[in-house]
């Protein structure tokens, strides 16, 4: 089926130009005159002309449009994150392209390839949970295309990186459950093989071990999304006798394990007290409000695409790989 997309062509046969007269008019060639500017300019505007991203790419060896690939578009989080990327590319004149891999390693790798198909002049990323094989990170790289990790980052791929403080958000969080007198503390945790979940993993271990408690493997439950919550209820509720509080490595699942324990008639924070991480909307309306650590990721966002335009409009010079880490916060709430 044939395109409706107006093209130079069509113009210029409306118009009786030549193409070439036409393009450079749309640019605002010298060369062309201002009668013909305004010709050209009113009629690609009456029939709604836009110009092929794609070609321009192609001729100018440069593309305006940026690829983002992340786990969960709906996450509060990662829409933060987007609103920082939108805001400072469309200032800076780069279209975006957002993709979601909805944790699924298999659809991470296809979205790399649609943008790399699509001549994205570079990538900012955010690795799934699923994800074990960065083969596809390293097709980027050798293909010449700038990549940004942005909050789950590749150990295995060498380029620039912003993330959160997370070890140093979890031994906020676990300290602060240890200051209101807590001494048996959950961790529910993410994958190891993720780098947040690790780090966070380690910053509760190292705030307990400051207040001279020695982690207990036990005391750790791999469960970071609110379904594992549920599938993990007995074993929550088992345990539950016998801990004080729970540092979650997420809101979501933080809340998750509030509303157990409160169906089964513990009262949060007097019988367990419960932190989170992220900061998410729906920390501030839980019942009772959550204590968590603010994660910025409309910083985040910011600084991942300055340092992709960095990159994109100097191929030529060396810039060596930097990775950024924006602080955190507690917003302590009615938790704890």
């Amino acid at each position: 089926m044939k395109s409706n997309l107006i093209t130079i062509n069509d113009i210029a046969r409306a118009l009786g130009l030549s193409p070439s007269t036409v393009s450079r008019a749309l640019k605002d060639h010298p060369d062309i005159s201002t009668e013909t500017k305004r010709i050209v300019k009113e009629y690609a505007e009456k029939v709604n002309y836009r110009p092929n991203a794609l070609a321009l790419s192609l001729k100018m060896q440069r593309s305006s449009t940026l690829g983002l690939i992340i786990p969960e578009i709906t996450h509060h989080f990662f829409s933060s994150v987007i609103s920082g990327i939108e805001e400072l590319a469309y200032s800076k004149g780069y279209r975006l392209i957002i993709c979601q891999s909805n944790e699924d390693y298999n659809r991470e790798v296809i979205n790399t390839q649609l943008l790399m198909d699509n001549r994205v002049g570079g990538i900012i990323l955010s690795i799934s949970k699923t994800t074990r094989d960065h083969g596809h990170f390293k097709d980027l790289i050798d293909n010449g295309v700038p990549l940004v990790f942005i909050d789950r980052v590749s150990e295995e791929v060498e380029t620039d990186r912003v993330v959160t403080a997370d070890f140093e958000g979890a031994m906020i969080a676990t300290r602060h459950l240890l200051e209101r007198g807590r001494k048996r503390i959950l961790h529910l945790a993410s994958p190891e093989h993720l780098k947040i979940g690790k780090l966070r993993l380690d910053g509760y271990r190292k705030a307990l071990q400051d207040f001279g408690i020695e982690p207990e493997p036990a005391l750790i439950l791999q469960c970071d999304t609110r379904q594992e919550v549920y599938q993990h209820k007995g074993q929550i509720l088992q345990m539950a006798p016998d801990i004080d509080g729970i540092f979650a490595v997420n809101d979501f699942t933080a809340i998750a394990a509030m509303q157990i324990l409160q169906e089964n008639g513990y009262h949060i924070p007097e019988d367990i007290a419960v932190t989170g991480f992220g900061n998410d909307p729906i920390a501030s309306i839980a019942c009772p409000p959550l204590t968590t650590i603010e994660q910025s990721g409309y910083e985040m966002g910011r600084q991942a695409v300055d340092m992709l335009i960095r990159r994109i409009e100097n191929p030529s010079t060396f810039i060596a790989f930097q990775t950024k880490v924006i602080p955190v916060s507690l917003e302590k709430r009615a938790s704890t």
